[in-house]
């Protein structure tokens, strides 16, 4: 008897091994492959990215925090005419930073541009890019990505995507650039161009720069390409300690110029005149009085 008994018995302790081994693989499943019921790993991020990436990683064109990829056509264009703007425009004009002149020579400026401006993608001025905006002069989107003293760690506000020229020049040298744009359609652009090329470190929103993106700072770089009358306390409050932040200031007089503000480890501020310029107005809160 007792020998019968064990040999009905074992079929059914095998099916029971199995079903927990089902349960187990089951359960691993759905943690590591995101497919745990209610999970936010579960569903892909509105952007495109894909399955699995951390929940705080889901701005615009982010698939993982990626050097620059230059195998788009954009790249292997035009590239005497950058060496050119370079030497004239550029490091004729006292911008030494090894890491700077590599990412203007590297960066395709005539792929930020409308097709009616292409030809003139490398001459040194500044060029309309549609409503009401512009991209930089060549030689004052080096001098400002100069003047953030960025290095391969560093993180990046820019206030004002624009074409996205100056997020993507920043972008060769820093670890990661955030940046606003307060009108849809050029913020729309500006995140598809990037992507195209393969900044896969920018993440671009729509938004009114005024206020920041203080869930992803302190950032060790600020820079603002539109010109305001004061500078927005949110971008102050965002900057970390040793942190640097250029953007064009209008003082009581009406002239502009870039305005240097760099923040010590005791968050202490110092601020300089750097540069005379002229550059489209900010829109959006810093348009309203300051005590709104």
């Amino acid at each position: 008897m007792a020998a019968r008994q064990r040999k009905s018995t074992r079929p059914r302790e095998h099916w029971g091994i199995l079903f927990a081994l089902v349960v187990v693989l089951s359960l691993w499943f759905a943690t590591y492959l995101g497919r745990e019921p209610g999970s936010r790993l579960s569903v892909e991020a509105e952007n495109g990215t894909t399955r699995g990436i951390p929940p705080e990683a889901t701005e615009p064109n982010d698939t993982a925090l990626a050097p620059p990829d230059h195998s788009h056509v954009a790249f292997a264009e035009r590239v005497e005419e950058r060496r050119e703007m370079v030497a004239r425009q550029i490091h004729a004009r006292q911008i030494k930073d090894p890491n700077v002149l590599k990412a203007m020579r590297t960066v395709p400026r005539h792929a930020f541009m409308p097709t009616a401006q292409q030809p003139s993608a490398y001459a040194d001025s500044p060029l309309p890019i549609g409503e009401g905006q512009t991209i930089s002069q060549p030689y004052i989107v080096a001098f400002m990505t100069e003047a953030l003293a960025l290095d391969p760690n560093s993180r990046v506000l820019e206030i004002g995507t624009g074409s996205g020229y100056q997020a993507a020049v920043c972008a060769e040298i820093a670890r990661a650039v955030y940046t606003i744009e307060i009108i849809p359609s050029l913020a729309q652009t500006a995140a598809v161009t990037l992507k195209e090329l393969g900044y896969r470190n920018v993440f671009v929103k729509t938004g009114d720069g005024y206020f920041g993106w203080p869930e992803k700072g302190p950032f060790d770089a600020i820079i603002g390409t539109a010109v305001a009358d004061r500078i927005p306390p949110p971008l102050v409050e965002q900057l970390g300690p040793g942190g640097r932040m250029i953007l064009p200031h209008r003082d009581d007089s009406g002239y502009q110029y870039l305005v240097l503000i760099t923040k010590d480890e005791a968050g202490r501020l110092e601020r300089e005149k750097v540069l005379p310029v002229v550059f489209v107005p900010m829109t959006g809160q810093v348009q309203k009085p300051a005590d709104d």
